[in-house]
């Protein structure tokens, strides 16, 4: 933990133990108690390579459920415009998808029958 990023252990252990100066501690000690650490610690969360804690994304991940449910349920989720943003896709950094090209919609089961023969090459 030392080599990953001692500034914020350093931090952790003086919010939690009031301990400011780890390296006149024995090594073990320092060792048990970076261990004892709880999980939203900043270090902890760091080395589990996440931005923010946990709960945090849980409660991003439940919004946007709740968010999206309630969406459904508006005229603009008939003609599948204005979808909301997802709060955890930008929290991760990952952009934005435009659902509309997700789909391709047939008039026909005909018509998904061509563009199905076209895909997997058989005319």
């Amino acid at each position: 933990m030392v080599a990953f990023d001692e500034d914020a252990l350093i931090c952790d252990f003086a919010e939690t133990y009031h301990i400011f100066d780890y390296r006149s501690l024995p090594a073990e000690l320092v060792a048990t108690l970076a261990v004892g650490l709880r999980e939203n610690s900043r270090i902890k969360i760091k080395m589990s390579g996440l931005k923010i804690e946990f709960t945090q994304y849980l409660l991003a991940a439940l919004f946007d459920k709740v968010n999206w449910i309630c969406w459904t349920k508006t005229k603009d989720a008939e003609t599948g415009v204005n979808a909301p943003d997802r709060i955890l896709n930008r929290i991760l950094g990952i952009e934005q998808e435009d659902s509309q090209d997700e789909y391709t919609v047939y008039d026909s089961p005909e018509a998904f029958e061509r563009a199905r023969q076209a895909i997997i090459g058989e005319d």
